[in-house]
């Protein structure tokens, strides 16, 4: 079925396909003739308990510093001279709040959304001065974007180890035995410790998932990522049963992983903000390749590919320069075999017949995903290309 639907594109008008589609055929053609890795099926069977992890792309955060210690008023009072002078000891420091770019985490789900500094000790007598807080280090994924307020880009954390100080702390209060001098050799005066920063951010991952599931509700996402990888999304039978992204791992025999998202469903009208449009949209941006899932089981599929591409051309011109094929699902039902040969001739983007609840054509889909992971590597990513846009 894919080699007829392949010479199906390549029998069509060369005008009729799309600079980015024809680059996918040619990739599809060059790597035809290597020997791609063969995915693996994992052996181990899943757990049956209800599962509530998800992948989190975007997290709006309030960091606040620590306060600094206040100094000490004292007076040293020895048997031999009750007028030894003052001793007030400083305040310490208080802490930094710093995000730092690790690959020990894939996401932000781990990052509550208030982050605070310890507070610095207060100054004690004998000249005794607080101690410094520890600074709140907070680990983040590479390629973490931070953003203020306003919406503008302050952090790019994209190499390992960087970091980014969110939130400075306060400095420690003088004692009263810094302010000694000539003129004053009992000061009763001491410094409060200065109060840490506080701001908000939003962190925002540049790059969420190497290949991302777009589609219609109740189209088969969830289904079809429960069965290439160990991810367990919720699957019912009513619509926006996914709400929140989630990340599966394909692995495959030369110890290669590809992350798989499943995208929460897009509905007409999403760029205009209906429903959840915009947020989901925006997991489309953090995926560097688009995989459609389509519905075949029902009339005129190909009217659900033009209408998210529609959704995702009016959100971003920038996303429909990604490589892209649509995944015909559910060609178990009856009637998909023929809607699929009409998909082919209404679209311009090669289409794979699958069956995720049967396991039809996965193997097929997998080596294809490879193909298309492969090229996008050897090449640069487009998020890596342009600057990072501004938030809608």
């Amino acid at each position: 079925m894919w080699s007829t639907i392949l010479r199906t594109f390549a029998s069509r008008p060369r005008q009729t396909i799309l600079p980015a589609s024809r680059t996918l055929l040619l990739d599809i053609a060059r790597y035809s003739n290597q020997r791609i890795a063969v995915p693996l099926r994992s052996k181990k069977p899943k757990s049956n308990k209800p599962t509530t992890q998800y992948f989190v792309d975007s997290r709006h955060v309030r960091t606040i510093g620590g306060n600094g210690g206040d100094g000490c008023v004292s007076f040293l009072r020895l048997w031999c001279n009750e007028n030894a002078g003052p001793d007030g000891g400083d305040g310490g420091n208080g802490g930094h709040v710093v995000l730092q770019a690790t690959q020990d985490v894939k996401d932000l789900n781990h990052i509550t959304s208030l982050l605070r500094a310890d507070d610095g000790e207060k100054g004690t007598t004998k000249d005794c001065h607080g101690k410094n807080a520890n600074h709140t280090v907070v680990k983040v994924p590479i390629g973490t974007i931070v953003r203020n307020p306003q919406g503008k880009v302050v952090g790019d954390l994209d190499t390992e180890g960087m970091m980014f100080v969110a939130a400075r702390g306060g400095a420690g209060g003088k004692g009263n035995q810094f302010f000694k001098s000539d003129l004053e050799q009992a000061p009763q005066v001491a410094e409060f410790g200065a109060t840490g920063e506080a701001t908000a951010y939003t962190l925002e991952l540049r790059s969420m998932a190497h290949i991302g599931f777009i589609g219609l509700p109740n189209a088969g996402k969830s289904t079809l990522l429960r069965a290439i990888s160990r991810a367990r999304p919720k699957v019912a039978a009513y619509p926006f049963t996914t709400l929140k992204p989630h990340l599966g791992m394909v692995q495959y025999d030369d110890y290669e992983q590809i992350a798989v998202a499943d995208l929460p469903g897009l509905i007409e009208g999403s760029h205009k903000n209906k429903g959840l449009g915009i947020q989901f949209l925006k997991h489309a941006e953090r995926c560097n390749a688009l995989l459609f899932v389509v519905d075949v089981s029902i009339d005129e599929p190909w009217l659900q590919y033009h209408t998210l591409m529609h959704e995702l051309s009016m959100f971003s011109e920038e996303l429909l320069t990604r490589p892209r094929f649509i995944i015909a699902n559910k060609i178990d039902l009856p009637g998909a075999d023929r809607n699929v040969e009409m998909l082919a001739h209404h679209v311009d983007v090669p289409v794979i017949p699958i069956s995720a609840k049967m396991g039809t054509n996965i193997a097929e889909m997998l080596h294809e995903i490879r193909v298309v992971y492969e090229s996008c590597r050897n090449n640069e990513t487009p998020t890596e290309q342009q600057d990072v846009p501004p938030p809608r």
